[in-house]
């Protein structure tokens, strides 16, 4: 018997029994947070499950699969124009769609093999920060405001950090960088311009399924929100022949497909969300019974799914038990007085707090975006909110552990005190401006 594993169990066993016999159930707050919390996890599960995130796993997939990240990575060579390695570095995190653990072994392994530091860190920062998943999720429970703001902010921040860092430290890394990389050429089987059809396909209906209401009750806006499903349609149109021409499943598989969501909008035509689903329900079939990239396709997605989809939950629920949820009306255990003293408004100590909580905090894939949420529901200002999403996501203490192996103590302290600076004053911009 391996005592050590049993000891564990045991351990595990008390702490539930012991949160399970003190549990203040007959206490206001706490029953009051539970139902916050569950609420929350509902609303989630109603409005961004179904329209938002399944779409969006499926076009990280498509990243994953049918975008070579050597095509990207080779980029970053020591022969290459240096504007070309910041541009490249600077967006790599849309490509490579990688949270701050998967992008430390690339990172390390291309400034191993001589890449500049500036584009280096440019790829170090902006891989988790750009994540299109959390960019799509900010936009949609956050605002597309917000969502823009983090895209032009973690941008900025991955090419004014590169070039920080290759400034301060250019006598260390001139040497090092003399030595000329290597990368393979990767041989590309699609045409890229194939590639974006298949792919902005896919963005589109992400988009117009999720498009709200405007303020207005006429203008290009108004017009869109009126006809978002049929746009959706012809976008899902597109995405049809992109599989039947481009990705090449066999055309029974895609017209089933296509003939099953058309059936089901014709007998719910009120309810667009259930055609939506037919689709999606058909596209993993066809792709699980067909060999080869669709069937690499699906297993990438679902591989994004199981890693994120019990972390996010989990992470809705403990915002909601904290913080409450704008929902339901109510709070969590957490006094919105306390969250609004910390980090509400837009003054210096605020956005620095922000920065400095993103910083060493662990946010798993997206559970930032439901924290932050919870946070602004309490109070939290529009500045230290872009303050802690451009620190929070790229950096955490266990990524710096891991940085500070590659780059040694004293570039990894100037790298994490760049970001919370930067992090810091962009939040006290953003919040000036709106």
């Amino acid at each position: 018997m391996d005592q050590k594993k049993e000891f564990k169990i045991l351990a595990w066993l008390l702490v539930f029994f012991l949160l399970a016999y003190f549990m203040p159930l007959e206490k206001e707050v706490f029953s009051g947070a539970i139902y916050e919390a569950l609420y929350l996890v509902r609303w989630y599960a109603r409005e961004h499950i179904l329209l938002c995130l399944i779409p969006a796993f499926f076009i990280a997939g498509v990243i994953a699969i049918f975008v070579q990240q050597g095509a990207v990575i080779k980029y970053f060579g020591a022969k290459v124009v240096k504007w070309k390695s910041y541009l490249v570095a600077s967006v790599s995190g849309m490509i490579l769609a990688v949270c701050s653990c998967t992008i430390l072994p690339l990172f390390s392994g291309i400034h191993k093999r001589g890449a500049g530091l500036g584009p280096a860190i440019a790829f170090l920062y902006s891989g988790p920060a750009i994540n299109i998943l959390a960019i799509i999720l900010t936009a949609r429970i956050l605002g597309l405001e917000l969502g823009l703001a983090r895209i032009a902010g973690a941008v900025v921040f991955a090419v004014v950090i590169g070039l920080m860092m290759a400034f301060i430290f250019r006598k260390e890394e001139k040497q090092r960088t003399e030595e000329a990389m290597d990368f393979p050429e990767t041989a590309e089987e699609r045409p890229m311009w194939q590639i974006a059809v298949f792919f902005f396909s896919l963005v589109g209906i992400l988009i117009f399924a999720n498009w709200g209401q405007p303020g207005s009750s006429n203008g290009l806006w108004y017009w869109l929100s009126n006809n978002q499903w049929a746009i959706t349609a012809v976008f899902g149109l597109v995405f049809a022949l992109s599989l039947l021409f481009i990705i090449r499943l066999k055309p029974a598989f895609v017209l089933a497909s296509v003939a099953a969501v058309a059936v089901s909008a014709a007998f719910w035509p009120n309810q667009p969300v259930i055609p939506f689903t037919v689709g999606f329900v058909a596209l993993s079939m066809i792709t699980a019974m067909s060999p080869g990239e669709p069937r690499e396709w699906l297993l990438s997605t679902w591989e994004f799914t199981k890693q994120i989809m019990p972390l996010l939950f989990i992470g809705v629920f403990v915002a909601g038990f904290l913080l409450g949820s704008a929902e339901a009306n109510g709070q969590g255990v957490i006094p919105n007085h306390w969250v609004s003293g910390l980090v509400g408004g837009n003054s210096l100590t605020a956005n620095l707090f922000a920065s400095l909580f993103g910083a060493f905090m662990y946010f798993a894939t997206l559970t930032e975006v439901p924290i932050i949420q919870g946070l602004v529901n309490s109070g939290m200002g529009k500045g230290p909110a872009l303050a802690l999403l451009l620190a929070g996501p790229a950096i955490s203490l266990p990524n710096m552990l891991v940085i500070r192996s590659v780059l040694g103590t004293k570039k990894t302290i100037v790298f994490i005190t760049l970001v919370v600076i930067m992090a810091t004053i962009s939040g006290m911009i953003y919040g000036n401006l709106f």
